[in-house]
């Protein structure tokens, strides 16, 4: 198993982590706002987006994964700096269109910014519904 494969499956499983540990906690009941529930979806977010800062850099230790242009294919340096800065804007879903995902890195792009929606909407419900004692 080469580096690439240890450090992929270590960011997957890192990823995987955060998102079960915000599912798995049960004891929220509150009508108004609840800073521990909140702090705990930061936190997931916090980890999803360096987990998939990881999954970015083993990508791009085998070909470029991040363009400033489709046409022009501007490869971008796989800095942890914009590596990070793309993994935090795919995961907001804000998506400037400054940098672009290309090859096996746009599989891992929608995946995150799936999670970036569903977590706060699971946030969102999780803060509405009390749970039944």
């Amino acid at each position: 198993m080469n580096v690439n494969s240890i450090l992929l499956t270590i960011a997957l499983l890192f990823v995987g982590l955060n998102v079960f540990t915000f599912f798995r906690r049960q004891t929220y009941k509150q009508t108004e706002f609840d800073t521990r529930l909140f702090s705990h979806l930061f936190v997931s977010l916090l980890g999803v987006m360096i987990g998939f800062a990881l999954i970015y850099y083993a990508l791009s230790r085998d070909s470029v994964i991040l363009v400033t242009s489709l046409e022009t294919m501007t490869a971008v340096e796989p800095s942890w700096r914009n590596l990070l800065y793309f993994s935090g804007v795919t995961l907001l879903s804000i998506g400037f269109g400054d940098l672009l995902p290309i090859g096996p890195a746009r599989l891992f792009a929608l995946l995150e910014a799936a999670i970036g929606i569903l977590l706060p909407t699971a946030f969102f419900v999780k803060s509405i519904y009390k749970k039944e004692d």
